[in-house]
């Protein structure tokens, strides 16, 4: 990894940072380090990056903000592309938005409710960044990125870049095209939204924003949404009904506040998480008669 660290500092991409603790970029607060961390100045650092990285044969496990991740306390092998703050260029012509895959979400959302452009009501409170809200197909309150996507940027595992309509993302629930069929990074998107009002618009962004902050644990470091939603059925009514609001294993919780996530109390592993995940699943499956399968992104190696 020295060779490799060496090599992407003589080419100017970036932060580069060996055994990088990734507990400082998850909101669970869990993870343990990287080999090698490389977060990119730009986008052309990104596709230089991975051009190099993928010359040594390393593999590459890219993030955002860290916001649907659990990282398994042994780390992760290879390198950790962050896209960060080099990422986080904004642009509005009209009622097209171009935006950097490291822009935060919530912030984004805020931004464009302000210039009275509508379509992105639903981010108002969604942590993480454009980049995995565009490669999960993030949404709530019945709407999702695959409504108001245009067109990505998709810088593929060889360095190879390509735009990819809304229609070649293959869209569905919370998954897209780039997760197992043609895996990538999304360092670019463009959206399209519509005029309207700007106080309606203002004002339902920040309900859904009060909503959130009112029925979720983000006072507690946590991943969001644990389980998929079983449909018809919901994951936390499942969960409350189970009985298992609060239960704990370690320093891993259920929420007593909302039964879909669970809250790091300060000294959570990753284990600890995923004995409470397996619990939850059996418990469910026994009393219900639903599998629970998670929605949260668990890598790594444990």
């Amino acid at each position: 990894m020295e060779k490799l660290k060496k090599k992407l500092e003589e080419a100017n991409v970036g932060k580069v940072l060996l055994n990088e603790p990734l507990k400082n970029h998850t909101t669970m607060k869990i993870g343990g380090p990287a080999d090698l961390f490389v977060e990119p100045k730009n986008v052309e650092s990104v596709i230089n990056a991975i051009k190099i990285i993928h010359e040594e044969g390393i593999p590459i496990t890219p993030i955002g903000r860290g916001s649907n991740l659990l990282v398994l306390d042994e780390g992760i092998r290879g390198v950790v592309l962050k896209l960060g703050e080099g990422l986080n260029h904004l642009e509005v012509t009209g009622t097209e938005v171009r935006v950097g895959g490291g822009y935060s979400l919530v912030s984004l959302a805020t931004t464009i409710s302000k210039k009275g452009l509508s379509g992105f009501e639903f981010a108002g409170g969604i942590p993480g960044s454009v980049g995995g809200a565009v490669y999960m197909n993030a949404g709530a309150h019945g709407s999702d990125i695959s409504k108001i996507l245009a067109k990505a940027l998709i810088v593929f595992q060889d360095g190879s870049c390509e735009w990819l309509s809304n229609e070649e993302m293959n869209y569905s629930y919370r998954t897209s095209v780039l997760q197992k069929i043609r895996p990538g990074i999304v360092v670019e998107a463009v959206f399209q939204l519509k005029e309207g009002d700007k106080a309606t618009i203002v004002h339902e962004m920040q309900k859904n924003k009060d909503y959130r902050r009112e029925t979720q644990p983000y006072n507690y470091p946590c991943a969001g949404s644990i389980f998929r939603n079983p449909l018809p059925n919901y994951a936390g009514q499942l969960v409350e009904k189970a009985g298992l609001k609060g239960y704990q294993i370690g320093g891993a919780k259920v929420s007593e506040l909302h039964g879909n996530f669970i809250v790091n109390t300060g000294s959570a592993t990753a284990s600890d998480v995923l004995a409470l995940i397996k619990h939850i699943q059996n418990v469910i499956m026994e009393k219900f008669g639903v599998e629970m399968k998670t929605e949260v992104e668990i890598i790594g190696k444990n």
